[in-house]
């Protein structure tokens, strides 16, 4: 088992939901959360004052995969969030030992 976290722009949320769902995987954590990357975030221009905005809107998706669907769920979540612009993200695998569903007790692949 893996677990995929994919640091995603707010706005592509529902396209990468979909797209998970297409190839399989029905379950998912969403976290809102603020971030920058090489950008170093932005000015804006507010009442006439400028302002720096350091860390830019971002939406943390969780997901946990069998080994067999890693590919097709990284691949997924790329095409989806990608918009070909600065800031579209990043995708991170890491493996999980095992998975406990607190309700049943049930683990490994038969708790996801």
């Amino acid at each position: 088992m893996k677990k995929i976290e994919a640091v995603i722009k707010p706005f592509k949320l529902d396209e990468v939901k979909d797209a998970l769902h297409a190839v399989g995987i029905s379950g998912l954590t969403v976290t809102e959360a603020k971030g920058f990357g090489r950008q170093k975030g932005h000015t804006e221009l507010y009442r006439g004052a400028e302002y720096i905005v350091d860390f830019l809107p971002k939406v943390k998706v969780e997901v946990v995969v069998p080994d067999s669907l890693i590919d097709s769920a990284v691949e997924a979540i790329r095409k989806a969030a990608r918009t070909g612009r600065i800031g579209d993200g990043k995708i991170f695998i890491s493996p999980i030992e095992d998975v406990v569903r607190i309700r049943t007790g049930e683990t490994g692949l038969d708790a996801i």
